[in-house]
């Protein structure tokens, strides 16, 4: 398994990142290029809700690993999406059944703009369905010690410096197939 490298934030980012050691976290969610040997072609992403890391493949039978938080219990799903759209420190908006559950998120039912108080993060891969967005997101998180757990409302949550990582490398239109067990 080697490790490279990485290039966290781009000069002209509007919001400088705190800075987070990934020793914080355990090692499988930790970011590393390693062995993934798949039929899946160079580009794809695929999220093992089981394991809580997502992969991007990469030629040669290789994959950038990264950890990420996934739905609590009642909210993941699998299927197969497209990043439809990507945006730099994304406007979050709860949708009605998350101010239902949680009505103190009301005062943002309009909208919370982009920045490090925002819970989408740093940036976000919209993924859609036959040209439709599911409301579900690759994004980054203000919460990075929730990485490694099922925690979210649905959406794959990352650090923000590889979410941004993802982001560059990623574009709109690459395929993200997303596993309920195993890989």
């Amino acid at each position: 398994m080697a490790t490279a490298a990485w290039a966290d934030q781009d000069l002209d980012d509007p919001y400088p990142l705190p800075p987070f050691d990934e020793k914080k976290l355990p090692k499988d969610f930790r970011r590393a290029i390693v062995p993934y040997p798949t039929r899946h072609w160079p580009g794809t992403i695929i999220i093992n809700t089981g394991s809580r890391q997502l992969f991007l493949i990469m030629e040669g039978q290789q994959a950038l690993r990264f950890g990420c938080a996934v739905g609590r219990d009642g909210f993941r799903w699998a299927g197969l999406a497209d990043v439809g759209r990507k945006v730099m420190w994304p406007r979050w908006t709860p949708p009605k059944d998350m101010i239902e559950r949680s009505p103190e998120k009301a005062k943002w039912k309009d909208g919370m703009p982009g920045g490090p108080e925002n819970p989408l993060g740093a940036r976000a891969l919209y993924l859609f369905q036959n040209g439709g967005d599911t409301l579900y997101r690759i994004h980054g998180t203000n919460e990075p010690m929730s990485i490694g757990k099922n925690a979210s409302s649905g959406c794959i949550r990352m650090l923000n410096q590889n979410v941004i990582e993802l982001y560059r490398r990623a574009p709109v239109g690459a395929r993200v197939v997303v596993m309920a067990e195993g890989i």
